[in-house]
């Protein structure tokens, strides 16, 4: 078998085990990770920054006793810093250069993986497709006509291309879950505080944002969590370990599971019926291992929404005033329309409406928490619809027109409106409407990959669980893809 045949098959844990048992060297993973990310590089655009040199020299000092020894790795290219390595955020904006690297890659680096790359990612993260002025389209590797969704889609996309086994990723509204969903993996959003954001930033969007990875497999997600999970010292806040490991976890029957299903679009716009069968499929498997399953409703709608794009809003208009503040000089003009009006809308919130935004959402939270509370996990979509075409989520038509008028003119106060911001609303959420209640409540939520479309595509469904409980998510996770057997699909772009 060749050696990139052998990167395509194995997860990262398989791939670990054969260097250990020498089997084969760190510097072969390392070359043929690099000769097939440049082979599929011009047909699926997932490289923020290549570092094939530093990656090669750090092959040649691997320690095979480490848990991940000489596994080809890659970073996302937001929140996360590599030290010396330009972080473009997916911005056109000149990129952060720190001295400084976060410890998720200090701890990643500890553990033997070796980042051949930063991976693409929306412009600051804001979108659920993975398309920017900066790099361009990142496409499938199931069918190139189609996203990855967004925002860790560069990390999915090379991770679902057999480009690397697992890579890093991170998730303010469910950009973890979305690209795991499009892409056919095992995307786990982490409890608020598992995973340290320092040094680069202690909190994100005030808790929404965790990091963490998407994987092939449950046992790689658990194994990850295990390298990626602890305080550092420099966090305001943090979760304590279970008493066994994750990696444990996933090789753990999580014994007879209470769940809940809930199918309803928070916004009450249409579900596709692809979306009914593979949450179907995955009531199935947890029925088949002896759990019980109840349909519910939960008490979250547009307002939730509605709430979560006003504090994000908020943030994104900070986050712009402070790299005006860092470069000295005005930014609107080489950030992207949408940025553009997400930011010009956080400035017109004032900082109560902020707060009570913030405040409204905690309550909401802890309804939610208290209504769920005799669940071991609730199932939920993740997508509305398989993965869309590449420009999918583009204003067409009159909305590009409308949009673009009230660009130029600087109209943002028109969204104080109620039906121009139901409108924005649809716009933005209609594919992917779950997702963000997690990230506001600091649960956990693991995207699955339970089904694949008459059309080809994969589509994932959730499993968020109780605050802190990563280990049951994992163990019946692993439990569902040992009865399914989703480790042995792999995208059918260029097989070795």
């Amino acid at each position: 078998m060749s050696i990139e045949r052998l990167l395509w098959e194995e997860d990262a844990t398989g791939l670990a085990a054969r260097v250990k048992a020498g089997e084969v060297a760190p510097a072969e993973l390392v070359e043929a990770a690099i000769g097939r990310a440049e082979r599929l590089a011009p047909v699926i655009n997932p490289i923020a920054e290549r570092l094939y040199e530093r990656a090669r020299e750090k092959a040649t000092t691997i320690d095979r006793a480490a848990p991940f020894a000489g596994v080809p790795f890659a970073m996302k290219d937001i929140g996360a810093t590599i030290a010396g390595v330009p972080l473009h955020s997916g911005s056109r904006i000149p990129p952060h250069l720190d001295e400084r690297s976060s410890t998720v890659f200090a701890r990643a680096e500890a553990a033997g993986l070796v980042t051949i790359a930063t991976t693409t990612t929306p412009e600051w993260g804001l979108r659920l497709v993975t398309e920017t002025a900066r790099f361009g389209i990142t496409r499938n590797p199931w069918n190139p006509g189609h996203t990855t969704g967004g925002s860790s889609g560069g990390s999915a996309a090379a991770v679902a291309a057999g480009i690397v086994p697992v890579a890093h990723a991170s998730d303010g509204g469910g950009s973890i879950r979305v690209p795991a969903a499009c892409c056919g993996l095992v995307g786990l959003k982490t409890s608020r505080g598992r995973v340290p954001l320092t040094p680069f930033v202690t909190d994100g969007w005030h808790g929404f944002v965790v990091q963490h990875a998407v994987t092939r497999s449950v046992r790689d997600c658990a194994g990850l969590l295990d390298v990626f999970a602890g305080a550092d010292g420099t966090a305001a806040y943090g979760q304590e370990r279970p008493a066994t490991s994750y990696a444990q976890a996933a090789a753990m029957r999580p014994g007879k599971l209470r769940i809940g299903v809930w199918r309803d679009s928070p916004l009450g716009l249409p579900v596709d019926p692809e979306v009914g069968l593979a949450m179907d499929t995955a009531v199935a498997l947890a029925r088949d291992a002896g759990h019980e399953v109840e349909e519910i409703r939960l008490p979250i709608g547009r307002d939730f929404l509605t709430d979560f794009a006003r504090v994000v809003a908020g943030c994104s208009a900070g986050q712009l005033r402070h790299l005006e503040a860092e470069q000295g000089r005005r930014l609107g003009g080489l950030i992207e329309r949408p940025t553009r009006a997400i930011s010009r809308f956080g400035e017109m919130l004032s900082a109560g409406e902020h707060t009570a935004a913030l405040m409204r959402l905690d309550q909401a939270s802890i309804d939610l928490i208290r209504d769920t509370a005799r669940f071991d996990a609730v199932f939920m979509p993740i997508l509305a619809h398989p993965p869309v075409p590449v420009g999918g989520m583009d204003s067409k038509g009159l909305d590009l027109f409308l949009e673009e008028v009230l660009d130029k003119m600087h109209l943002t106060v028109l969204l104080r409106l109620p039906a121009v911001l139901a409108k924005l609303l649809d716009q933005s959420f209609w594919f992917t409407p779950w997702t963000p209640i997690a990230n506001v409540t600091g649960q956990p939520s693991i995207a699955l990959p339970v089904h694949v479309t008459a059309g080809g595509l994969p589509l994932g469904i959730q499993a968020t669980g109780r605050p802190g409980d990563e280990a049951t998510l994992i163990a019946l996770a692993a439990e569902m893809e040992a009865a399914s057997g989703w480790t042995r699909r792999r995208a059918p772009l260029e097989v070795p």
